[in-house]
């Protein structure tokens, strides 16, 4: 066996020569893999014994992608087009062997081989567009033609991750070979190709799919319909499609050259720059500094659930996914009944859909008890709370809690606003008590704010994290204030949101401007589709704001067919006469002089309060870092993920032009605006968000 050099060898078995990449964890394609790639083809190329060569990897995959901790850093050692051509461009045929995944860079090093196999277990793939992206080494341009353009548009604009048997029968890979022995099988694999004198494959030179559509504009056309909704706001979806289209339209060489210029775009642009951060930041919201990764956490194995409406009925989903026995308890039979019941009919409807079989539903319903009595708690390892969001009937739950749950449990409530130290305190285990703050539909929205009160232990806070993830959730660890950091930041924009009605805008603009900006909806909208009467009172209703009007009109959104809207049969929104008639009268008898007011305007007093409010709630440590905050917003929220979340959005602008707002504003419209102490100080230093530590 050969060191070719810190990461890769060579060793010849017969006329086979076998070329290891190990490069923990992933084999990412850093400098010394490149490297390595060029210098054993080259190497295995001078033996004139060697008729074939065989590119595997140790660990627990393929080359998993780009090394993007390179990305924006000057490039060193062999550039990849230099390692992709040599290997391409081999004497003999270069067969790469697969296991794990082979994404990004990885598959299009897999595509520049002439043979490929691979494990039943392994996936393909080219994520970029997930990183606001396209494969920038000739991945759009061989993938059409092996795949075809239509399999080839579907893998690059979603990015997902192809299984080893559909690979194969769209001819991606060309033999599966038995789990376990990828080394053996694919040495003779290569033999085989030697022994029957195959020709070397060059996927460059396979013209065959891509000239089939050539001339036919009409198959983009029909995706690009197809999917307008799925790539609303996004640059990367647009240039991987254009990059088919050149592979289709344009020689090889040509089609490379419009791919690099395409990807330079989106590689310099901001779009990539803010799916990049949020990449990284989804990764470092789990690191919690003062909880160590040993830190000893506590045995989850049995869930209680208090309440069984829509929350605590979701809640319980989460962990019957997860294989996690549920007890749900309720206070009345029949409420009891309905939550089972929509339980039921929830994964009933996921199994008509394909995505559970009759039998899953079953073991799922199997795992969950319904019950009336609190007593059923006691054996619980964790219990979670998802009543009333009113706190007297939350102390008075968990001060029962306490008296029946075995000692050691997790106590956890779902509160999305309310003190968890003061609920803490109807206990005498504060060490014991923890936010879980889930966002409905809690079985589908991934977001979990999880809130850590004065006194909740590092055990407590290590389980919670852990047990997030378990369940599928992106868990942000935040403290205890008024609305936590998402519903805190997001009274910002509905005040400034109900204030625009009345000076000059109608919510059917306010929504257009948050819409276009990329919120998959505006905050009236939202309002409508989850019931205005929401926490509202008829008894205690005045008449004294917009909400207020429009609840004794009996117009409550969506469900009752108007709101601030009005609705059709099939809850398509129009904007109504009724409600802008009720605005003016409602600003004529506030003495308010409405005016015309710019989208700009709407976009600015709707997002820098909130950029603003962040601001604050990291003055006062509410968050651990600003890329949770832009966590909390992406997941739990909306926000487009192209525009990185409120703080990265902030950095993105500058935090100059933000303070010069928020100042503007304070003058015109007073002390709501009063920029918080931390952006006054990081615009002074022109630093960002992102730089503090």
């Amino acid at each position: 066996m050969t060191v070719i050099n810190e990461v890769a060898t060579l060793a010849v078995e017969g006329e086979v020569a076998v070329l290891t990449l190990n490069s923990p964890p992933v084999n990412a394609l850093s400098a010394p893999v490149r490297d390595g790639l060029a210098l054993g083809v080259k190497q295995a190329m001078a033996n004139t014994a060697v008729k074939a060569v065989v590119l595997i990897c140790e660990g627990k995959t393929f080359i998993a992608g780009a090394d993007i901790s390179e990305f924006g850093k000057p490039p060193k050692g062999t550039s990849l087009f230099d390692a992709l051509n040599a290997i391409e461009g081999a004497s003999i045929p270069v067969v790469a062997a697969i296991h794990g995944t082979a994404l990004g860079g990885g598959l299009e090093v897999a595509l520049t081989c002439h043979y490929r196999v691979a494990v039943p277990s392994a996936k393909c793939g080219l994520p970029e567009v997930k990183l606001g992206l396209l494969p920038g080494a000739g991945g759009t341009q061989r993938l059409p033609r092996i795949v075809g353009v239509e399999k080839a548009l579907e893998m690059v604009t979603s990015g997902e991750h192809v299984g080893a048997a559909a690979c194969a029968e769209m001819g991606l890979v060309d033999a599966l070979v038995d789990e376990g022995k990828l080394r053996d099988g694919a040495i003779a694999f290569a033999r085989k190709i030697v022994a029957e004198k195959r020709p070397l494959k060059r996927v460059r030179d396979m013209n065959e799919k891509v000239e089939a559509a050539r001339g036919k504009p009409e198959i983009f056309a029909a995706f690009r319909k197809a999917n307008a909704k799925r790539f609303r706001g996004f640059q990367a979806p647009e240039s991987n499609i254009k990059c088919i289209e050149a592979a289709v339209n344009l020689p090889f060489d040509e089609g490379l050259k419009a791919e690099r210029k395409l990807f330079m775009e989106l590689m310099t642009g901001t779009q990539s720059a803010a799916q990049r951060y949020v990449f990284f930041a989804e990764r470092a919201v789990w690191k919690v500094p003062d909880v160590p990764e040993d830190t000893q956490t506590i045995p989850i194995a049995k869930v209680g659930v208090i309440g069984a409406g829509t929350m605590g009925g979701g809640i319980a989903m989460n962990f019957l996914n997860a294989g996690i026995p549920v007890t749900i308890v309720e206070t009345k039979q029949d409420a009891l009944d309905r939550g089972l019941a929509t339980i039921r009919k929830n994964y009933e409807n996921t199994a008509k859909r394909g995505r559970l079989t009759a039998a899953d539903v079953e073991k799922r319903m199997g795992m969950l008890k319904g019950t009336l009595a609190l007593e059923e708690l006691a054996d619980r390892d964790l219990v979670i709370e998802a009543v009333f969001e009113n706190m007297d009937i939350k102390k008075e739950v968990f001060g029962k809690l306490d008296r029946i749950v075995k000692q050691g449990a997790i106590l956890a409530t779902n509160t999305s606003y309310l003190n968890v130290d003061e609920i803490a305190s109807a206990t005498k285990r504060p060490e014991s008590v923890i936010g879980w703050h889930f966002f409905s539909p809690a079985n589908v929205m991934q977001l979990l704010e999880l809130v850590r009160g004065e006194k909740s232990s590092k055990p407590v806070i290590a389980t919670s994290m852990q047990m997030a993830r378990k369940i599928g959730k992106i868990a942000a660890l935040v403290g205890v204030c008024p609305g936590f950091v998402g519903n805190r930041m997001l009274a910002q924009r509905q005040r400034e949101a109900q204030k625009l009605i009345l000076e000059g805008a109608m919510p059917w603009d306010v929504d257009r401007v948050l819409y276009d900006f990329g919120f998959p909806m505006g905050p009236f909208a939202m309002s409508d589709l989850a019931g205005l009467d929401i926490g509202w009172s008829k008894e205690k209703s005045s008449s004294s704001t917009m909400r207020e009007i429009l609840c004794e009109m009996d117009r409550r959104g969506q469900k009752t067919g108007a709101g601030f809207y009005d609705y059709d049969a099939e809850r398509n929104a129009k904007p109504s006469p009724v409600v802008e008639k009720l605005i003016l009268e409602f600003a004529a008898k506030k003495g308010v002089n409405r005016r015309t007011i710019s989208d700009d305007e709407i976009l600015e007093r709707c997002v820098y309060p909130m950029i603003n409010e962040g601001a604050k709630i990291l003055e006062e440590g509410k968050a651990i870092r600003s890329s949770d905050i832009d966590i909390v917003w992406i997941n739990g929220y909306g926000w487009p993920v192209y525009r990185g979340g409120p703080m990265f959005y902030g950095d993105t602008i500058g935090l100059d032009k933000v303070l010069a707002k928020m100042k503007q504003f304070e003058g015109q419209m007073g002390a709501e605006f009063a920029p918080s102490k931390l952006l006054e100080k990081l615009a002074g230093e022109g630093r960002r968000f992102q730089d503090l530590k």
